[in-house]
């Protein structure tokens, strides 16, 4: 007899069921809907975009985190619901009250999550009947959770999925994550839909002070075109069928488990820049000596955004001086005496001045799959880091075809 493989879904953690379809949003069949459900309940935390301009789900959800307990996530992609008007709100509180119907709870303990296009009203009849579908194909499965994680796809090429396991007061606790985001990313948070599902026994507000610091070191530190999506939703939902003792203060527990929640956070995001639209490599920019580290973070962005330095990547070019040039113009102190930079373990600038270096040696490493610059900006002790990914002709093939 085989050995049984391990369900790496976000169905993984004690008490989910998910289910993923498709409902007639997209064309060719393609998935378009996923609910998550815990029937028992859980505790729910959530970020969102900081733009201005937000989804109608982004506005039920907030409303409706504030319940004490919450049943499941109803999720729709190919279609954003942003910029809809007050039918746009009307349809997100449909979703809930057709899957709060289906579940037999109150429509304000489901959550909604949309992403896709903007400005278009969503086909609503074809999503409720979908979701009445969904729920009769609720399973705890791999499928089942597999499904899901291709049902919140749009320009992504693959799904995208990570779990932990770890050990906190003698209890097997388990975190797993779905998360879909190509393009349209940049701080904070990215086009990007986010869903982790957990077992731990956690308290509502250090669920929400793990959650904002996990996608802060990690969705938050993306950016892949510089640009802010309307829907951008991270939720967590802890069932607690773990059983361990419930965590309660900012103990050794807690922190272990906020520091793997991070961990697989930040594997998402790495997914995530690998993925992205038209993207043949990732980079990881960190910025050391800054004055602060709000510096450093700016500088650090400021670099990975850069399109000259997006576009040599993407042709395995050494060219620091654009990376140089990136750090000088984005307003950060720094002294040029001191101004240093590495690519992978190589220096190629030191103390303001260029040095010798092999440039085809360099050139392999910015032609690898992921690679690290490093800028030492000498103006302090702060540090901080972006990730990035090169600027391809594909990039500009699909979001010029991409319809709006």
């Amino acid at each position: 007899m085989g050995k049984k493989v391990a369900n790496n879904t976000i169905t993984a953690p004690r008490g989910f069921l998910a289910a993923g379809l498709h409902c007639g949003i997209k064309e060719l069949g393609k998935p378009d809907l996923g609910l998550i459900v815990c029937p028992s309940g859980v505790i729910a935390a959530a970020v969102f975009t900081t733009n201005k301009i937000f989804a109608a789900p982004v506005t039920i959800s907030r409303q409706h985190l504030k319940s004490r307990t919450v049943y499941g996530v109803a999720v729709n992609s190919g279609n954003a619901n942003a910029c809809t008007g007050p039918k746009g709100l009307s349809d997100a509180v449909k979703m809930c009250q057709v899957t709060a119907s289906q579940l037999k709870v109150d429509p304000h303990r489901i959550l909604v999550a949309s992403t896709g296009i903007i400005g278009h009203a969503l086909p609503i009849d074809k999503i409720t009947s979908g979701i009445k579908v969904a729920a009769a194909k609720l399973s705890s499965s791999t499928s089942s959770g597999l499904a899901f994680a291709k049902a919140i796809m749009t320009t992504d090429t693959k799904p995208k999925q990570a779990v932990r396991r770890l050990r906190i007061s003698g209890s097997k606790i388990t975190i797993a994550a779905a998360v879909k985001g190509a393009g349209m990313i940049a701080p904070n948070m990215a086009t990007t839909l986010c869903f982790i599902t957990t077992d731990i026994a956690i308290s509502k507000a250090l669920l929400q002070k793990a959650l904002k610091n996990a996608i802060g070191n990690s969705l938050n530190k993306l950016t892949v075109d510089g640009h802010q999506s309307t829907n951008d939703t991270a939720i967590i939902l802890a069932s607690g069928l773990a059983k361990n003792t419930i965590v309660t203060r900012q103990d050794a527990r807690y922190k272990k488990f906020a520091a793997v929640l991070a961990d697989l956070c930040d594997d998402l995001a790495c997914q995530m820049a690998a993925d992205a639209e038209g993207a043949t490599r990732m980079f990881k920019v960190v910025v050391n000596s800054a004055a602060t580290k709000a510096e450093a973070r700016k500088c650090a962005r400021s670099i990975a955004e850069y399109d000259l330095v997006k576009c040599a990547i993407h042709g395995s070019d050494p060219n620091w001086g654009r990376i140089i040039s990136a750090a000088g113009s984005c307003g950060v102190k720094l002294n040029p005496r001191k101004l240093t930079c590495k690519i992978g373990n190589i220096t190629v600038f030191r103390n303001g001045r260029p040095v010798k270096f092999n440039p085809k040696a360099v050139g392999r490493i910015i032609a690898a799959k992921q690679h690290t610059i490093t800028v030492n900006l000498g103006a302090g002790k702060a540090s901080d880091f972006c990730y990035g990914c090169d600027l391809s002709r594909q990039y500009v093939t699909i979001n010029a075809d991409y319809h709006t």
